[in-house]
């Protein structure tokens, strides 16, 4: 599988990242197994998780994701080949929001059991948590790296500034830095003002930032749950904007002339993003989805091609 590097960190992941949110959950052990085994075999090996993962299902309370994945790795003694992200912030039965350095902490030790393993390859903020102060929380994910609990550090759901601010910080005291940020992202963007609750979506300030400053984009919810290819799901009323419309036909375009999907050029089109590609969280429930996905890494977009994709309802 095609890799991309981590930030500043040296390492190279997975251009296309599992997320397996509904793992262990609402996808079942067996066919998560399965799933979980397409993806290695295709060379994959940059998986996506946290310890709240899905405690809004019903019948679950959180840390299934975590376990499954983590089951999967023991029994198919394949975990030194893997390179896993969790996270920590979010709240889930038992346990509050947050990133007071107590918390950070404990849920580290969390996950690593779940996981079955010693050390997190990257671990994020999950939300950013503004009445803890930063150098509580940076500090705190420092000692982890320091104690070789986890190896590197990321962010999600935070602002550009508050990237900038925690980074000062961190090279101010010498801390391990944030080396990449997760945030909702998607070929469409949002109409101005546009809110997703707890969610941020990548505006912007937070490009300009990434590309400037050698820090990962990943993205989460790049497929809007289906809504480019399928009928039966509607776009989000956020995305719904000027611009909506031109960018949708400047999609549809480049598919039909590549012969690709819609889903495998929004992939290829962030992974061949210039100067700095984003890595897509992707998501598959079935053999079909896990197909396509891994399939966009065969799509190769001229440059004319990204231009236009770039450029649509400019």
């Amino acid at each position: 599988m095609k890799t991309l590097p981590l930030g500043n960190t040296g390492e190279n992941v997975s251009a296309l990242c599992l997320g397996v949110l509904y793992y262990g959950n609402r996808i079942g052990n067996a066919q998560s197994y399965h799933l979980m085994d397409r993806y290695a075999d295709a060379g994959g090996t940059f998986f996506d998780t946290a310890n709240i993962y899905s405690h809004w299902i019903e019948g679950f309370k959180g840390g299934e994701s975590e376990t499954v994945l983590g089951q999967w790795m023991a029994d198919r003694a394949n975990r030194p080949r893997m390179f896993v992200a969790s996270k920590v912030g979010f709240a889930y039965p038992g346990v509050e929001a947050g990133l007071r350095a107590e918390q950070i902490v404990t849920e580290c030790e969390k996950s690593l059991r779940r996981l079955q393993t010693d050390v997190i390859d990257l671990y994020y903020a999950h939300v950013d948590d503004r009445t803890t102060p930063l150098e509580e929380t940076l500090e705190a994910f420092d000692r982890l790296v320091r104690a070789g609990k986890v190896r590197y550090l990321g962010a999600s759901n935070f602002l550009a500034w508050r990237l900038e601010k925690a980074r000062m910080l961190s090279r101010g005291q010498g801390w391990t830095e944030y080396c990449c940020i997760q945030q909702r992202y998607t070929y469409l963007r949002p109409k101005p003002g546009a809110t997703f609750g707890a969610q941020i979506s990548a505006n912007d300030d937070l490009l300009d930032y990434v590309k400037s400053e050698d820090v990962t984009l990943l993205a989460y919810s790049p497929l809007l749950n289906g809504a480019y290819t399928r009928a039966d799901r509607a776009f989000p009323a956020q995305y719904l904007g000027p611009d909506s419309d031109a960018r949708l036909a400047a999609l549809r375009a480049v598919a039909e002339e590549t012969g690709a999907t819609a889903n495998q050029v929004i992939y290829a089109w962030m992974i061949q993003s210039a100067p700095a590609p984003i890595i897509p969280l992707m998501a598959a429930s079935d053999d079909a989805q896990m197909t396509e996905n891994l399939g966009a890494l065969e799509v190769t977009l001229s440059k004319a091609q990204m231009a236009r994709l770039d450029e649509a309802g400019a």
